[in-house]
């Protein structure tokens, strides 16, 4: 696999990512947040956080298809993750118990695959 359809891919899981928080927040989230993901509240947040990803990954996606530049895409990206990993780290009190460090490593997985894409685009 090329290195430009490997971040299309990532990209395309991000969207579907984004489009299932959006549609069920609850069922996709429920290890990390517990109940909270039931609460509309709950569910308000993460279909934001659903947007956020559709919109950025979207936008990433096109613009690998148009020749535009990727990279500015993948920042807000990885800035999104982190943020994700350091809201869950600052409120793991009130989140199940392995929340915060499953929260580390999927997020903080998903930011070092996004650094990695973002090195092999916009050359």
């Amino acid at each position: 696999m090329s290195r430009q359809a490997a971040v299309r891919a990532l990209l395309a899981f991000r969207i579907a990512y984004g489009a299932a928080l959006l549609a069920v927040p609850d069922r996709v989230t429920r290890r990390w947040l517990g109940d909270t993901a039931r609460r509309p509240g709950g569910r308000v947040s993460l279909r934001a956080l659903g947007a956020r990803e559709l919109a950025l990954h979207a936008g990433a996606l096109r613009a690998t298809l148009t020749g535009e530049r990727v990279r500015p895409w993948l920042a807000a990206s990885l800035a999104g993750d982190l943020s994700d990993v350091a809201a869950t780290t600052a409120a793991r009190q009130g989140l199940p118990d392995r929340s915060a460090p499953a929260t580390a490593l999927v997020a903080g997985g998903s930011a070092l695959l996004t650094a990695l894409a973002a090195r092999s685009v916009d050359r």
